[in-house]
């Protein structure tokens, strides 16, 4: 590479003739790939931001309130369905009537009981298990107060609904006025736990009927009913004496091993009259899912809370992220002149909004983790803190921060060496 020319290959007024020094040019230097490049930009953003610590507070703060905001929205919302689901994802059905008519498992509609003897007319039919629900009165026997309780009528050994602490009380419930207490319903039904570890079986008034409670069972509480209590086909009746013996509201169905679903589905809707509709476990909580998403406001404010969260964060940001470009608008002005390009400024912006998107996540994944546990035991609703739903409030912030950071990434129009110097 550094072979001396021949002599008599070089111009008589060639340097290496004429006693000269020949200097070599420095080798080409390589510019640094993209991903040096953007790892710069960070560290450059992260001064800037470092040079106002007060201002770098108050940008994580708004990132915070947003994120918390967020997480609680849809925490809210997440456990709305799922406590509304919780009775129908405990069945264990293969399929499921319902009449057309019903829109939630706490407003149901009856329909004939005779559609579930007509079910088993299929022969891929094993069992038709009616289901009954409604609602009554439920005196706390600590202070004597009264407050609305569900009643989960169905025959315990059909083995069609799946409660923990249900199993162990299907002989115990079979006897008349006996009745399971949701060990999960609010505490405003009185400490049933406690008092049932200590008197044994106790005798307590829901509707005008004396029922003994003689265990504990887990469902859990829902924006539709406060507390739950299960009990026998017979001694549902005893309690809803209004309900006619011949409507239920709800028929779960077992089909023989073996059978197609999709196909015995299919012939039941042939069978059967239009006032019914045949359900797969799915399509019935989609159905359940539906009705508080769609036909209440309670799905919409919350998913409208958590939007408003988001404004809320990304005009901090943006204003944070646009000061900071004018405070330092010559110094951009001096790295254009230098030789950077607009696109490797635009990354310096995008990368303060990146940092300001992770500080203010984490704080805020801890606080919104924290209160989840405070507001969930309060409320007795299921409120848990899960990767998937933290990956996407992340994704959501992150989006948030990266409009903010675009928007401010407009500024840097104004950073003009001719004009700034």
């Amino acid at each position: 590479m550094n072979e001396v020319p021949d002599p008599a290959k070089l111009l008589p007024w060639a340097p290496e003739r004429m006693g000269e020094s020949v200097s070599r040019a420095a080798p080409a230097r390589n510019a640094p790939g993209f991903g040096a490049a953007t790892l710069f930009a960070l560290r450059l953003a992260w001064r800037q931001l470092r040079s106002e610590k007060a201002r770098l507070a108050s940008a994580i703060a708004g990132v915070l309130f947003a994120c918390v905001l967020v997480f609680m929205q849809l925490g809210f919302r997440n456990a709305l369905f799922e406590s509304a689901t919780n009775l129908i994802g405990s069945m264990r059905g293969d399929l499921f009537l319902m009449h057309p008519m019903t829109t939630a498992s706490f407003r149901p509609e009856p329909l004939p009981r005779v559609r579930a003897q007509q079910a088993l007319a299929l022969p891929e039919v094993d069992r038709a298990v009616p289901v009954y629900l409604a609602q009554a009165t439920w005196r706390n026997p600590v202070d004597g107060t009264r407050r609305a309780i569900q009643l989960i009528g169905v025959d315990t050994a059909a083995g069609v609904l799946d409660f923990p602490g249900l199993a162990p009380l299907v002989d115990p419930l079979k006897p008349a006025d006996t009745v399971a207490f949701d060990v999960r319903s609010r505490p405003e039904f009185g400490d049933i736990g406690r008092l049932l570890a200590e008197r044994g079986p106790f005798e307590v008034e829901v509707g005008n009927r004396k029922v003994t409670v003689v265990g504990l069972v887990e469902i859990g509480p829902s924006f539709g009913a406060d507390g739950n209590l299960v009990l026998s086909e017979v001694n549902f009746r005893r309690i809803a004496t209004q309900r006619q013996p011949s409507a239920v509201d709800l028929v779960a169905i077992k089909l023989r091993p073996g059978a197609d679903l999709v196909a015995t589905q299919q012939r039941l809707r042939e069978v059967l009259p239009p006032d019914v509709m045949v359900l797969t476990q799915a399509e019935l909580n989609a159905h359940e899912r539906g009705y508080w998403e769609n036909a209440t406001p309670i799905g919409f404010i919350f998913t409208f809370g958590s939007l408003m969260g988001l404004v809320v964060g990304m005009v901090i940001v943006y204003q944070i992220l646009f000061s900071d470009v004018a405070s330092h608008l010559k110094e951009y002005a001096t790295l254009k002149a230098m030789g950077y390009s607009g696109f490797y400024l635009a990354r310096v912006v995008l990368g303060a909004a990146l940092i300001l998107a992770i500080a203010g996540f984490l704080p805020g994944l801890a606080l919104s983790t924290f209160l989840y546990d405070l507001v969930g035991s309060a409320t007795f609703l299921p409120l848990r803190m899960e990767p998937a739903l933290a990956l996407t409030v992340f994704g959501m912030i992150f989006s948030m921060c990266a409009i903010a950071g675009l928007l401010a990434v407009r500024k840097l129009r104004d950073a003009n060496p001719a004009d700034m110097f």
